[in-house]
């Protein structure tokens, strides 16, 4: 009997890694098999119900079914006794479960933990289920957290110049728009429409790393309480370039199953992904301080669960993944920052693709609840920084295709500023026209004539776009070429070591 209970109860499984072919998945018996496609179905009516609820509740009310005691009591049997019948389905799926010797060893696996934390891991990685169930390797302990009065949406406004009657029915509006669909169109990954519809390759990208470079998966608990889903190759014992890791951050509709995760593990580096809060398994919604609370989490878990010292760790953004990794760079002593498809301001590619009467709000949306200004960030770091520019970008320009147009130049022409001043009261403007001629040139257009006949503005200009910032020939989306990742990482160990000297 606790064997059917723990059957009854546990997550479902897809895969029994290296159980046969890499295509190869669980396979449930009759059963369970039946009674998965009803459980499914009734989950997946009742989450469109739960989307489309106030159309719903607008027709019983019009039909009269909230006044009328019959109709209610008719009502109340309809849901009941589909209740009952689900309830049904999931006893059948126990049983089914309780005569397939491959779930019980699972259940087995997942519900007797040993003394040994490592021994349980292993036993549990062998399987791929539901991640809900999975335990949480590591916690990271929780914050006080503030009182809504202390940080409700409404203390501080984007627009402080619009008198009081206009700038707080922009509040209010950009706090209904931020929560029922804004942060969901700057990060598409939380909508859980794209996790299923991308359910095969996460699960065959998963596949891969787990059974070829023998990935580790792992939940890791933030200071707010989320559950982050994590993967992990060690390369430690098989390649030099192995003790350095590299942590990657996904893009706004990245997962780090079909992610830039590939690009470093095959150049021979130690590389873990992480999926931002809301997608595919992890929990919560990529606020601002969701994701600080995220990127932290996994920072901790690398260096005192997996042992890397801070110094051998690379952080690797792509698009807006450059804001975690960013910000990981700014509070922890990284060795480097690789920053790919990066913008500058989230605000400016949002105004760029709304309409121009929605400013305001926009403004407002973008400066309260999501404010990914990685320029002003990227001031407060001081090691060694590489760029990558997409020359034929079409997210992050604000005309696609056109590198004059794409904000990464914004983004090397801030960092350069910052670190390279001009300090006499003429010469600043000259200096800034002379690195925006260069920036918004393609690499092979920059001039290539004797420096002798250049400027002294033209020379530095073109010194330090060189230094910190690199072409990549190719749209926004295409994996960065592992002989590009090899060269920025040759780079960044070279300003480690003069750095140290």
């Amino acid at each position: 009997m606790k064997l059917f209970f723990q059957c009854l109860f546990s997550p479902r499984l897809y895969k029994i890694y290296r159980d046969g072919s890499p295509d190869n998945m669980y396979q449930p018996l009759r059963l369970e098999k039946l009674a998965d496609r009803v459980i499914t179905s009734a989950h997946t009516i009742v989450n469109i119900a739960i989307y489309t609820s106030p159309f719903i509740c607008m027709y019983i009310y019009k039909r009269g079914f909230s006044v009328i005691d019959e109709n209610k009591i008719a009502l109340v049997r309809f849901f009941g006794g589909i209740g009952c019948l689900l309830a049904l389905f999931y006893v059948i799926r126990g049983m089914g479960r309780v005569y397939n010797q491959k779930y019980v060893d699972f259940v087995k696996a997942l519900n007797n933990p040993t003394g040994d934390k490592e021994s349980y891991l292993e036993g549990i990685r062998k399987f791929d289920f539901e991640f809900y169930a999975w335990p949480s390797t590591y916690n990271i302990p929780a914050k006080p957290s503030p009182s809504w009065l202390q940080k409700h949406p409404f203390l501080t406004s984007a627009n402080n110049d619009l008198p009081l009657y206009q700038r707080v029915p922009i509040q209010l509006l950009a706090f209904i728009a931020t929560h029922a669909f804004g942060l969901r169109l700057v990060y598409p990954g939380s909508l859980g429409l794209i996790s299923n519809l991308f359910w095969t390759p996460l699960f065959q990208g998963r596949t891969q790393l787990v059974e070829e470079f023998n990935g580790q998966r792992t939940k890791l608990t933030t200071a707010d309480g989320n559950n982050i889903d994590t993967m992990f190759v060690d390369h430690r014992k098989l390649s030099v370039k192995g003790k350095y890791l590299v942590i990657c951050c996904e893009g706004n509709s990245g997962f780090y199953e079909i992610g830039i995760m590939a690009t470093p593990i095959k150049a021979g580096y130690s590389a873990m992904g992480w999926n931002h809060p809301g997608f595919a398994g992890s929990t919560g919604l990529p606020y601002p301080s969701q994701e600080q609370n995220a990127i932290d989490a996994v920072l901790q878990y690398a260096i005192n669960e997996l042992k890397f010292q801070p110094e051998n760790v690379v952080m690797f953004g792509w698009s807006i993944g450059g804001y975690s990794a960013t910000w990981a760079a700014i509070n922890y002593p990284v060795r480097g920052l690789i920053l790919d498809a990066i913008f500058d301001d989230l605000l400016p590619l949002a105004q760029n693709v709304m309409p121009s009467s929605w400013s305001l709000l926009v403004k407002e949306v973008i400066r309260s609840y999501v404010n990914l200004n990685i320029a002003e960030m990227l001031k407060k770091y001081n090691g060694s920084v590489q760029l990558v520019r997409r020359t034929e970008d079409e997210v992050i320009c604000l005309r696609p295709g056109i590198a004059s147009t794409n904000r990464g130049n914004e983004l090397v022409m801030s960092l350069i500023e910052h670190r390279h001043p001009i300090n006499d009261d003429i010469k600043p403007e000259a200096w800034k026209k002379a690195l925006l001629k260069h920036v918004q040139c393609l690499e092979e257009k920059r001039p290539t004539v004797d420096s002798s006949e250049l400027s002294e503005y033209d020379r530095r200009a073109l010194m330090l776009i060189s230094k910190y910032t690199r072409d990549f020939c190719s749209t926004h989306c295409i994996p960065l070429s592992v002989e590009h990742f090899e060269d920025i990482m040759n780079t960044i160990n070279r300003a480690s070591i003069r750095s140290n000297l």
